[in-house]
């Protein structure tokens, strides 16, 4: 979206009324003779009104000015709004008088009342329940904000400022939507009919700069042995499943896992909304379509699963397994695509295995279960699950290596789990860490093929404990 279709959709923002459509709406099913509730009024949108009037027409001209650069007309648009607000002569102080001019621009150039939280770097989620709640996540606790859209109209808006920049849609025939902000942000949106209290808005924040393991290292995600593990294992071309509930990192571990990846490999990277942040060169990243308009058009998952494999990669790293897809990437795992890497939503790494069977079955294809059983156990070689823990961090609780069928039962073998009987301190975070079982994992045998130098012994001994 240009600068004039941002400005012009600011100057609707600040004279739409506080009640939206939706409450007016309701107000009319109330009884003729009963009173209306009182809305409540910006003592400043007539000012913002006024301010938005004047920013339009002074920068109407440099607009059509095609040799300004989008940086140096935003420069100009902040320039302007300190010269209107000072010409209006408000009783204001400094502090009040800053905070008018950012809330103008943030409607003018970013993204309302959400630029400012977009910008903290203490907030990792952002959750609109409708125009009126803001809520945000910090330290893993949820908060609300305290801020606010002008209006359901407001909010609005910005849903459809945000989806057209990566070429999406939402309204009344589609009227969800899953895109990101310029930064690799992930957003869903809803809206009504489906949105029955109005439209809700979710952000997940990342980082500007990706974690590296010291990072995770430091949170206490997991420790520098199950780095070094973890390491060799992407090395030796095994192929990962990262595990977890909804928000428990899985991405996050995604990003640092590739990081291992050699530099002279090729990546093929596949997801709904582009999240992965590889810092290789040799990288593709393929990103999923929904149907246009007609309802033609849609390029899913499992599209450009199949179509990786004819662009000769290295690695396949399919950013979330939800549907046929995993058939396809449980194939290509069993086809000389070693390696490989994904992420799916489960709570254990049993779990994880029962998920993926379910998975495989959508696909359609009439296949017994023992063979989908098989399939997955042959693919899968390591499972690294992820969990959120009470006091909100993060946690890598188990390493889990498939060691094949048993039966007509996949076997596993932890090989690091969570010590949750260290209890919490005072304040209630865990104190439990990660612990090596002491079991030799089987696939150290590959870390032989692939000339990687790995001993068991050499950390068991800094843990305290003796390799079985």
């Amino acid at each position: 979206m240009s600068l004039s279709d941002r400005l012009d959709a600011a100057r609707l923002n600040v004279v739409e009324p506080v009640d939206d459509g939706y409450k007016r709406a309701r107000t009319t099913q109330k009884r003729v003779n009963e009173e209306p509730e009182p809305q409540p009024v910006d003592a400043l949108a007539s000012v913002k009104a006024r301010a938005i009037d004047s920013l339009f027409e002074s920068i109407g001209s440099r607009i059509s000015d095609a040799t300004l650069t989008e940086e140096q007309l935003q420069e100009f648009v902040r320039e302007e709004l300190v010269r209107i607000v000072g010409s209006e002569q408000l009783l204001l102080t400094a502090d009040e008088r800053k905070r008018l001019i950012q809330d103008i621009e943030d409607d003018a150039l970013g993204l309302g009342p959400l630029q400012r939280l977009l910008q903290d770097p203490t907030v990792t989620e952002i959750m609109v329940n409708g125009h009126e709640r803001i809520y945000v996540e910090r330290g893993g606790r949820l908060i609300e904000s305290g801020m606010k859209f002008a209006s359901e109209e407001h909010l609005r808006r910005v849903i459809e400022r945000i989806v057209a920049n990566v070429g999406r849609r939402i309204d009344e025939s589609s009227p969800l939507v899953d895109a990101r902000l310029a930064d690799g942000s992930r957003v869903n949106a809803i809206i009504p009919p489906l949105a029955a209290h109005g439209s809700s808005l979710t952000i997940r924040k990342f980082s500007e700069t990706p974690f590296k393991v010291a990072d995770l290292v430091r949170f206490g995600a997991f420790t520098e042995p199950m780095a070094e593990l973890l390491h060799a294992c992407v090395l030796s071309r095994l192929n990962i499943i990262v595990s977890g509930g909804t928000g428990t990192g899985k991405t996050t571990l995604l990003n640092v896992l590739s990081s291992f990846i050699p530099t002279d490999e090729r990546i093929v990277t596949i997801e709904d909304a582009l999240e992965i942040k590889l810092q290789q060169d040799h990288v593709v990243s393929l990103e999923s379509r929904p149907p246009n308009i007609e309802g033609k058009g849609e390029v899913t998952i499992r599209d450009l699963v199949r179509n990786s494999l004819r662009m000769r990669p290295d690695r396949i790293v399919v950013g979330e397994v939800r549907g046929g897809e995993s058939l396809d990437m449980l194939q290509a795992m069993n086809t000389g695509h070693d390696g490989s890497l994904s992420t799916v939503h489960a709570n254990s790494p049993r779990d994880s295995i029962s998920r993926l069977e379910t998975l495989v079955l959508m696909a359609g294809m009439d296949l017994p279960l023992r063979a989908v059983r098989e399939q997955i156990a042959s693919a899968v070689d390591l499972i690294v699950q992820l969990t959120r823990l009470r006091d909100g961090s993060r946690r890598v609780t188990a390493v889990t290596e498939v060691l094949g069928m048993e039966g007509d039962t996949v076997v596993l073998q932890d090989i690091f789990t969570f010590d949750f009987s260290a209890g919490t301190d005072a304040e209630g975070r865990f104190l439990g860490a990660q612990k090596f079982t002491g079991i030799r994992p089987r696939f150290i045998d590959k870390f032989e093929e692939y000339g990687i130098a790995y001993s068991p012994e050499t950390f068991m001994s800094a843990m305290g404990g003796v390799v079985r």
